[in-house]
């Protein structure tokens, strides 16, 4: 009965996963309002990517310890099936939820990637556009100061 305790555990881990992973889907969400304001503060941004890595490690985490669970037990679920029955079901249940939630993160990563990749491009192109006019305003600059520059010259005032 010590496997029953370890099966209650992994249904536990399961559920745990199921909330971390419902928790990046809601940064993603906030990730894509961000890239898609005009005015992006960098450090929101940051704060954002540091929570979901966060979250990432947590998952890690909870898949290690799921599987080294896992491992103590599979003998025990697979000879005993008809004993755990209702379990396993529970968490074939939650594993397919898992499975979707994962799917749904993934296509929420593919879409901020590609926004992302249009933010970029869009400070790459404002960059540009600074440095040209920066130029233009220095060969300007430049040009201004030569013409109010009068070069010595010698006046003779004899006649």
């Amino acid at each position: 009965m010590v496997d029953n305790q370890y099966i209650t555990i992994m249904l536990q881990s399961l559920q745990k996963k199921e909330k971390v992973l419902n928790s990046i889907i809601q940064i993603n969400k906030r990730q894509k309002e961000e890239l898609e304001n005009p005015s992006l503060d960098p450090d929101d941004f940051d704060k954002t990517v540091e929570e979901k890595s966060e979250l990432i490690e947590q998952l890690e985490l909870l898949d290690n310890g799921f599987e080294k669970l896992y491992e103590k037990v599979r003998e025990e679920l697979q000879t005993n099936k008809e004993l755990y029955k209702d379990e396993i079901l529970k968490m074939q249940g939650s594993i397919r939820a898992l499975t979707e939630k994962s799917m749904e993160i993934q296509a929420q990563e593919a879409r901020n990637k590609q926004l992302m990749e249009q933010k970029f491009a869009s400070v790459k192109k404002q960059v540009r556009e600074i440095r040209s006019s920066q130029k233009v305003v220095n060969q300007y600059y430049k040009n201004m100061m030569k013409k109010g520059y009068v070069e010595p010259h010698f006046l003779d005032n004899k006649k």
